[in-house]
């Protein structure tokens, strides 16, 4: 079982790993803030071109999903999903793992900025992101909230 103390990972996502993906949940309370991992998967499955995903692990326990809009040709990089399962929260894995999503970011072509939007309401995750130096923007965009984070 994984603790805080866990080595954080991102990685591929293959039929060996898939259900353990799809099992991961967050809180109730959390439900309307993120789609389910399912619905992200299907959706990158259908924006290959610019969809990049991975599986969240702390040591070897899968514990969360992380979802990019990465577009190298436009320098667009956006994160589009981010969910850790409520097993898992409050552990650090969620910082942690965003950590190794920006340093990914950094290293893509022309990245200067990266994005994120967060669905207003409490409990919203913005607070979270901002921790990380995400900043709201004052764009809504189909009724979410945008943040950046200069790189």
């Amino acid at each position: 079982m994984a603790d805080g103390t866990a080595t954080i990972s991102l990685r591929e996502i293959t039929k060996e790993n898939l259900r353990e993906i799809f099992r991961l949940k967050v809180g109730p309370e959390q439900e309307r803030f993120v789609a389910s991992n399912a619905i992200s998967i299907a959706q990158a499955y259908f924006d290959r071109d610019i969809a990049w995903f991975r599986a969240i692990y702390a040591d070897d326990t899968p514990v969360g999903f992380v979802m990019l809009h990465d577009e190298p040709a436009e320098r667009k990089y956006y994160l589009w999903r981010f969910m850790v399962d409520y097993q898992y929260q409050k552990l650090g894995y969620g910082a942690r793992a965003l950590n190794e999503v920006i340093e990914y970011v950094r290293q893509r072509p022309g990245a200067h900025e990266f994005l994120t939007s967060v669905v207003p309401g409490e409990g919203c995750p913005g607070a979270f992101y901002e921790k990380l130096g995400f900043a709201y923007t004052g764009e809504v965009d189909s009724g979410e909230r945008v943040m950046r984070k200069a790189l």
